[in-house]
């Protein structure tokens, strides 16, 4: 996998590649260059630190939406033990871009649901960049409906620029799909736990997004457009896509403060993409803790709660005095 850099990590860049200079020369003979290289780490890591305590919404997009970012093959690999993929929805074909399997998590046997981005161009062209069509969402019900049929709890995966919006895709209903897996998993009698790992975007997240617990990776985001459609709209200007991004407010830590995420999953130090191995590890940790107690939960307790969850967003609470 061939690295790649964002502009704001840089500084950060040129000075790791001056260390591993210095690293390289270091032979054990020369204390000057294991003290240079001590030095050249601490500085680092403050920088990295100062970097990363400071980013903006469009720095955070930029991110989440990371080429060396892992994708949900990772996870699977990283995470899970015994997938077995199932593919198709019984009425048109397979939709790549969105990938459904069994899959165990520390003993508990769960059903997976989660939209694949490919590395490459032809893995990009395969997974159609992430995008699900109308098939894929149906391939998804399909598996929540095998998951409730054998009480196995579900597991989303959400990483997507949003539902693709060809003709096609159109024709055989998109929208449709979209709104009946919002329907459907708002009464699943199995727990579901939804995870953000990039980008949240529109219905195309949605469509797995109603959960008991959702979680968000720290530098992933979650809204019903993407910063340059809301610019384009807004300004009939996709460059002022940093803006609306501000405006917007789609980071991890915005939709905690709002009350639309529960929990915000830490990443490892300058983002998932340096260390899929401490992402995922960070990502197991929350997805235990977020599911164990809702497998001991009673179906209609469970219920209730997810009904209330999402009744709740976006209230209007009064202020108490005058």
């Amino acid at each position: 996998m061939i690295l790649q850099y964002l502009d704001f990590e840089r500084p950060i860049v040129d000075l790791e590649n001056r260390l591993d200079q210095l690293q390289r020369m270091d032979d054990g003979s020369d204390k000057s260059v294991r003290e240079e290289a001590a030095k050249l780490e601490k500085k680092i890591g403050k920088i990295r630190k100062e970097v990363f305590s400071n980013l903006t919404r469009w720095q955070i997009t930029q991110l989440a939406r990371h080429p060396n970012r892992p994708y949900l093959s990772d996870y699977i690999n990283l995470i899970f033990k015994n997938f077995m993929e199932i593919h198709g929805d019984r009425a048109f074909r397979d939709d790549p871009s969105l990938v459904c399997g069994f899959a165990e998590l520390e003993g508990h046997r769960t059903l997976l649901i989660g939209h694949q981005k490919g590395r490459n161009t032809n893995e990009k062209i395969q997974r159609n960049f992430g995008m699900a069509n109308p098939e894929g969402y149906r391939k998804a019900l399909r598996v929540m409906k095998l998951a409730e049929k054998f009480s196995l709890p579900v597991i989303t995966f959400i990483d997507t620029p949003g539902a693709f919006p060809g003709i096609g895709a159109e024709e055989r209903g998109q929208s449709e799909a979209i709104a009946r897996n919002l329907l459907e998993m708002s009464h699943l009698k199995i727990p579901i736990v939804v995870a953000v790992t990039g980008e949240g975007g529109s219905g195309g997240a949605l469509a797995l997004g109603v959960g008991d617990e959702i979680l968000m990776l720290e530098y992933s985001v979650y809204s019903v457009i993407s910063p340059e459609g809301c610019a384009s709209i807004l300004w009939r200007d996709t460059a002022k896509a940093e803006v609306a991004a501000e405006m917007m407010k789609i980071t991890a830590q915005d939709l905690k403060k709002f009350g639309l995420i529960d929990r915000i999953v830490p990443e490892p130090t300058g983002g998932a993409h340096r260390d899929h191995k401490a992402a995922a590890e960070s990502l197991k940790a929350a997805l235990l803790e977020s599911l164990e107690p809702l497998l001991s939960m009673p179906v209609q307790k469970l219920l209730d709660r997810r009904y209330r969850k999402f009744r709740e967003m976006g209230a209007i609470k009064k202020r108490s005095g005058g």
